[in-house]
C-alpha cells in the first residue's frame, strides 16, 4: 500500500507541476490587439454597436484576445491615414473609413460611388459584389485583410441657406469628404470644400461652407442642425465603412480562430446594417422636430422634399460623373480596376 501511495503521490506532484507550467503559458497566450475606432463625433453606431463589441471582444468572438480600442478622434491620427498606420504595424484592427482612405487606395471608392447605392438594399448588393476585389487589393498593397463592410447610411445635404432643390447649391461652398462627391457637387454648380467631419460644425458656424453632406444621425449627434436650417434627404452615397485586420495579426490565429473572428465581424456588420436603417428615418424626424424621435435631439430644420428630377439626377450620376471620374483615377494606380468594377458591380446596378 505504501508503494502505491508513493506512486500516486509522485503522479499527483507531477500533474500539479505540469499544470503550474501550463497555466502561466496559457495566460501569456492571450493576444493583445490595438484597434482604431470611428470618431466619437459620428454618434450612435460608434457608441452603441462598435465600441461595446471591441470592449467585449473576447466574449463576442470566443477568442482569448484583448483589444485596446480607441476612437480615432482621440488618437491624434487623421482618418485619411488608417491604411498607412496599419501597414506600418502601429495598429492591428481598424474601423476603416472607406471614402477618407480612398486617396491612398482608389479601389476602395468603388464600394461607394455617388449615386450607386441610393438605398440600403442596393448598398448591400454592391458591397457584397465588390467585397472580394477590395479585400484582394488591400492584402496586396497594404498587407491588410478586409473583414466586413457596413453603412452609416445615406449621406444627405444640410445647408444654412434656404434651398428648395439640389440645383440651389449653385454658387455655394459645400463640405465634401472624397473626390467622387466633389466631382458631383461641381456638376451641380457648387464649390466642393474638403473638410474633416470633426471640423465641419465650426466651418458651418463660421461660414467657411454654406452646406455640408453627411448622414442625418451623425449630423444630429454632432449638432449640425444648430448651425444649419435645411436638410435635403437625397442620398448621395451610402457612407460604407469596413473592418480590417493586418495580415500579421490575422496570421497569428489558427484556422478555427480565424473562422470565429470572421463570424463575429459578420454578425457585427449585420447588426449595424439593420441599426443604421432604423436610425436614418428616426434622425430625419429628430432634425425636423417631428415624432417619432427616439434616438436623437429635436431640432427645427426645414425638411426639403426630394423632387423626381433630383432623384433622377443622383441616379444618373454613376454613368455621367462618378464612375468615369473614379475609373480614370483608379486605373492609374491599379491596372484593370474599372474593368473589375464593371464585371462585378455594374450587373447589380443594371448598367451595361
Amino acid at each position: 500500500m505504501i508503494s502505491i501511495t508513493r506512486a500516486a503521490l509522485t503522479a499527483a506532484i507531477a500533474t500539479t507541476s505540469a499544470l503550474a507550467a501550463v497555466l502561466p503559458a496559457q495566460a501569456q497566450d492571450r493576444l493583445k490587439f490595438k484597434a482604431i475606432g470611428q470618431p466619437l463625433a459620428t454618434g450612435l453606431i460608434q457608441k452603441n454597436k462598435e465600441q461595446p463589441f471591441f470592449e467585449n471582444f473576447a466574449a463576442r468572438t470566443g477568442l482569448a484576445i484583448d483589444v485596446d480600442y480607441k476612437p480615432i478622434d482621440t488618437l491624434g491620427i487623421k482618418d485619411t491615414e488608417q491604411l498607412r498606420v496599419m501597414k506600418a504595424g502601429l495598429f492591428d484592427l481598424v474601423s476603416l473609413r472607406v471614402s477618407q482612405n480612398s486617396r491612398d487606395e482608389p479601389t476602395l471608392l468603388g464600394l461607394d460611388l455617388v449615386g450607386a447605392s441610393p438605398d440600403y438594399a442596393t448598398g448591400r448588393k454592391v458591397s457584397k459584389a465588390y467585397f472580394d476585389t477590395v479585400d484582394a487589393r488591400l492584402q496586396k498593397q497594404f498587407n491588410v485583410k478586409l473583414l466586413a463592410v457596413w453603412p452609416f447610411g445615406p449621406q444627405i445635404l444640410f445647408c444654412k441657406k434656404p434651398i428648395a432643390k439640389l440645383a440651389d447649391i449653385k454658387g455655394m461652398k459645400v463640405r465634401t469628404y472624397d473626390q467622387n462627391l466633389a466631382k458631383f457637387v461641381e456638376l451641380v454648380g457648387g464649390t466642393p470644400v474638403p473638410i474633416s467631419f470633426a471640423d465641419t460644425h465650426q466651418s458651418l458656424s463660421l461660414g467657411v461652407v454654406d452646406c455640408a453632406i453627411t448622414g442625418p444621425s451623425s449630423a444630429n449627434s454632432a449638432g449640425w442642425p444648430e448651425v444649419t436650417t435645411h436638410q435635403l434627404p437625397l442620398g448621395f452615397q451610402m457612407a460604407l465603412n469596413g473592418y480590417a485586420i493586418t495580415m500579421k495579426a490575422w496570421n497569428q490565429l489558427k484556422p478555427d480562430q480565424q473562422a470565429k473572428l470572421q463570424a463575429a465581424f459578420n454578425g457585427l456588420s449585420d447588426e449595424i446594417w439593420t441599426y443604421s436603417e432604423a436610425l436614418f428615418q428616426d434622425a430625419l424626424n429628430c432634425n425636423a422636430g417631428k415624432d417619432p424621435c427616439a434616438n436623437g435631439k429635436k431640432f427645427k430644420l426645414v425638411n426639403v422634399p426630394v423632387s423626381p428630377a433630383d432623384g433622377e439626377l443622383i441616379r444618373s450620376a454613376v454613368t455621367k460623373v462618378s464612375y468615369p471620374a473614379w475609373a480614370e483615377v483608379c486605373d492609374k494606380s491599379n491596372a484593370g480596376c474599372s474593368a473589375q468594377w464593371t464585371a462585378t458591380v455594374a450587373p447589380v446596378l443594371g448598367i451595361k
